[in-house]
């Protein structure tokens, strides 16, 4: 979100270190544990369900970074980082954030964006991870062409696998119309995308910066595995967001968390611990799939010194509760962890 970095906790002293950990235990309760079953099922939805191989389940990772030229996040977008996160995270689904029309994104250099995306949509299938290719803009609808084009060779590339979900548009801003403007533009893209891969997801972004899902769950769109974009970011997102979130479910539609944070929208502020276990209960409870934001090294807000940081509230081993440390930093040329100071 408007290119935020990575939220980052602030430890102090036991008590806190004790509350991290509670916290983490909740956020792992929302992922489908990694198991002996490596291949990922077919995703599907049914109501306001989101099912994998017909059985319910919901879904954790990270989101990559703006994979745009020159703005830092982009050295992640390889396939060792991917395979750390399965590995050491044991991540489940990894979103590549492809920025389109800032600078250094797919507009100026579609030949780079796009193998940055296949990169890391090539190393997630090896990996048995979902993948989410987000077409990363606050005005996809200007670009409707180039995003049909765009989601039809990913469709043609990808379609024949059950671990690819497309994202086709990011987060619209807050004076988008929904039935005016970005339920036209998604149709496109939909139907697009469906003359190719008849079934693969395919998550929708709703107005004000994705989250007003229930805007969409009025006025839904044509077509079957279809579900609808939430975001957010508990220092600045509470319980109005998702009452939102409520009422979409109520009228059946499926909700995905492809970005959220535990900080302001800014990237800035510590980190509520309240809203946060508020915004995991209720995923938790609605069995909401959802990614990190995010992998980056951007010195900004919450994140100490200019450290590469790690958005935190994942557990280092899903299946058995372990968790990582607060003072937790990866080094940029490999993703390897390592132990760092924190000043605060």
């Amino acid at each position: 979100m408007n290119k935020i970095l990575s939220n980052w906790v602030r430890p102090a002293g036991r008590s806190s270190k004790k509350h991290f950990a509670t916290l983490m235990s909740a956020a792992c309760g929302l992922a489908l544990a990694a198991s002996a079953d490596a291949a990922v099922q077919p995703l599907s939805v049914n109501g306001n369900k989101i099912l994998a191989g017909g059985q319910q389940a919901s879904f954790a990772g990270n989101s990559l970074f703006w994979s745009n030229n020159g703005w830092g996040g982009e050295k992640y977008y390889t396939a060792g980082t991917v395979a750390w996160l399965r590995s050491d995270w044991k991540s489940n689904l990894v979103r590549a954030a492809m920025g389109v029309d800032e600078g250094g994104g797919y507009l100026q250099d579609p030949v780079g964006n796009k193998a940055k995306v296949k990169t890391v949509v090539d190393a997630a299938i090896a990996n048995d991870m979902y993948v989410i290719i987000d077409w990363h803009t606050h005005h996809a609808e200007q670009y409707t062409s180039q995003s049909i084009a765009f989601f039809q060779e990913m469709a043609r590339t990808y379609g024949n696998t059950n671990n690819v979900i497309y994202e086709i548009y990011n987060e619209p801003l807050d004076n988008a119309s929904w039935s005016g403007t970005i339920k036209p533009y998604a149709q496109q893209v939909v139907n697009a995308i469906r003359a190719i891969d008849p079934d693969n997801l395919i998550i929708v972004g709703t107005r004000t910066w994705s989250q007003r899902v229930d805007e969409a769950a009025n006025d839904p769109i044509a077509g079957n595995n279809i579900a609808y974009t939430l975001h957010f970011y508990a220092g600045s997102h509470g319980q109005g967001v998702r009452n939102y979130a409520q009422t979409a479910l109520d009228r059946n539609v499926a909700i995905f968390v492809t970005e959220w944070g535990s900080v302001n929208a800014n990237g800035d502020g510590g980190v509520n611990y309240g809203e946060t276990n508020a915004w995991v209960d209720f995923m938790k409870r609605n069995n909401i799939s959802h990614a990190n934001w995010s992998i980056s090294d951007k010195a900004e807000g919450a994140c100490p010194k200019r450290m590469v940081c790690f958005l935190y509230f994942f557990c280092k081993h899903f299946a058995h509760h372990e968790f990582m440390t607060p003072n937790y930093v990866f080094d940029s040329a490999a993703p390897r962890r390592k132990e760092a100071k924190v000043t605060h």
